[in-house]
């Protein structure tokens, strides 16, 4: 009996007979009069459920893609790897591994490593030549080994080069790797590595009181004014492990623009060098401390 009935019960009990009031039909009775709507047919659910992947797929990617383009367009050209164009200015090296560590060697910058050594071959540390450019064979010495005569011919004054090569003697210098070569626009670029016992030996007694001020202490033939290269992207450019000073001629009394750049890595002092009729350019000298700095990092 419904709760209705049972109301009507009790009424019937309580007080004399009264009409019941008129009883709407129930929804489903309604319901039920309407046409009933067919479900769709399985090759339409099919069409449908394609269609919204596709939807969300093509979303997916336009927001996937309009997210790298913009990334992409907020990054300098340095930023993006593999990124150069012909206006660009720098050079196709090819691709750059270091040689393999001795079984159980670490690396220079390697905690367990305190002295800052090179365990791998100092020759095979030196930044191959770029695509194009002819190697000056002069630099490659004896056995890959260049006197320390050869490598002073770069400083000024004769009694700065045997000052300076006494000081090299006097700090333990081992032996020195070079490498040499010159491109298609005239730009001619020396690499020196000069290799010494220990990492605090080339802090201490060469980078700090030689190459780390506005101006080195042992200036370059042809090179006499020089100050900090403003152009150098010091943070961008920095390599973990290595330290650096880089130089810029401010009035060139020859006929060559030089740069040039002293690079502290380890129980090794790299010198790089670059030298060209009118400019020497910005983009290749730092494409070439960088690289040359992540050999040695």
């Amino acid at each position: 009996m419904t709760e209705h009935q049972q109301a009507l019960a009790a009424d019937t009990t309580e007080g004399p007979a009264q009409e019941p009031p008129a009883q709407e039909p129930p929804a489903q009775e309604s319901a039920a009069q309407e046409p009933a709507q067919e479900p769709p047919a399985p090759k339409d659910r099919r069409v449908l459920r394609a269609a919204l992947r596709w939807t969300a797929a093509v979303a997916v990617f336009a927001v996937a893609g309009a997210g790298t383009a913009y990334g992409i367009t907020r990054m300098e050209r340095t930023d993006v790897p593999g990124l150069a164009t012909q206006s660009d200015g720098r050079w196709d090296y090819p691709p750059l591994a270091k040689p393999p560590l001795p079984s159980g060697s670490p690396g220079p910058a390697a905690e367990s490593n305190p002295a800052g050594t090179h365990h791998a071959d100092l020759r095979a540390l030196l930044l191959p030549l770029p695509k194009g450019a002819k190697e000056n064979k002069a630099l490659r010495g004896t056995d890959g080994w260049l006197p320390t005569g050869e490598f002073l011919k770069e400083y000024a004054e004769k009694e700065d080069r045997e000052d300076f090569g006494q000081h090299l003697t006097d700090s333990g210098l081992r032996h020195i790797a070079a490498r040499g070569w010159t491109t298609g626009d005239g730009t001619r670029t020396r690499i020196y590595l000069l290799h010494f016992d220990t990492a605090a030996v080339v802090e201490t007694r060469l980078f700090l009181p030689y190459f780390s001020y506005k101006d080195p202490a042992r200036p370059l033939r042809g090179a006499e004014q020089v100050e900090d290269d403003a152009s150098f992207p010091e943070e961008k450019a920095a390599v973990p492990g290595v330290q650096r000073s880089v130089y810029d001629e401010t009035a060139p009394r020859g006929a060559e623009h030089d740069r040039q750049a002293y690079l502290a890595a380890g129980d090794v002092l790299a010198v790089v060098l670059q030298s060209r009729k009118g400019t020497a350019h910005a983009v290749p000298f730092q494409q070439t401390v960088v690289l040359q700095s992540q050999l040695l990092g």
